[in-house]
């Protein structure tokens, strides 16, 4: 019997503003990195957050490695948000005793030596970084847990494309094989190489998903171009 990372059923979340996430259905097996790509506006960000614990659905419900959305789960999952969610006064010192107190599958000295191959002082105060090496500080710190599920919202949409391509070889080679990693992203040609898996979602709505060498080989395009070829018909995309 195949074991998911993630299952999703009847999800749906509505704001004040409007549908987000509409009845998704979606289940995501372990030992993959499965790509969530959309235009903005699509629900990845909120589709992360209540994956995350951090939302409540409006209706349905999410389970991670069988777990209802609580204490549990949020044990199981490391989360990288879309924006800086450290005090920039704090030093990366700091940032690392953080983690090892609030996280019992934090390895330090995993993210130790990541710092000190990327040439990043641990004294270094967060806010003397540039932007590019702060995103980098705190992928560090989410792939340095021991999780089952990562959850990367555009953990490459603020930086150039050469921190892109260290970030992207930083998720490859830094996760147990036997977790899943989400990477939530609408830069399709940068982060397409290292996917097992892609889902598009468009309005709350999966409205195509596979095996992206599968999908590469069917069609003979990129996911890029399979990307810009399903929503440029498709309104506000």
């Amino acid at each position: 019997m195949e074991q998911y990372a993630l299952q999703a059923a009847g999800l749906t979340k509505r704001y004040p503003s409007g549908l987000a996430l509409d009845g998704l259905d979606l289940e995501l097996p372990q030992g993959k990195i499965i790509g969530l790509l959309g235009p903005n506006g699509s629900g990845k960000t909120t589709f992360i957050k209540l994956a995350a614990g951090l939302l409540t659905p409006t209706s349905g419900n999410i389970r991670i490695c069988g777990e209802e959305v609580g204490v549990k789960s949020k044990a199981l999952v490391s989360y990288l948000p879309d924006r800086c969610y450290f005090s920039k006064n704090m030093r990366i010192s700091q940032q690392l005793d953080y983690f090892q107190d609030f996280y019992a599958d934090f390895d330090r000295q995993r993210a130790e030596q990541m710092l000190n191959a990327l040439g990043i002082s641990p004294e270094a105060k967060f806010r003397t970084l540039s932007k590019g090496t702060q995103e980098k500080v705190q992928l560090v710190l989410v792939m340095s847990r021991r999780a089952k599920l990562y959850l990367l919202d555009e953990p490459i949409g603020g930086v150039d494309p050469a921190a892109r391509d260290y970030i992207l070889n930083t998720i490859i080679t830094n996760y147990d094989p036997s977790a899943t990693v989400l990477i939530s992203t609408h830069l399709i040609s940068d982060v397409e190489r290292v996917l097992d898996e892609f889902l598009f979602l468009y309005q709350g709505k999966v409205i195509r998903r596979g095996n992206a060498d599968e999908a590469r080989e069917e069609t003979g395009k990129s996911l890029d171009e399979l990307f810009r070829e399903v929503f440029k018909c498709l309104p506000n995309s």
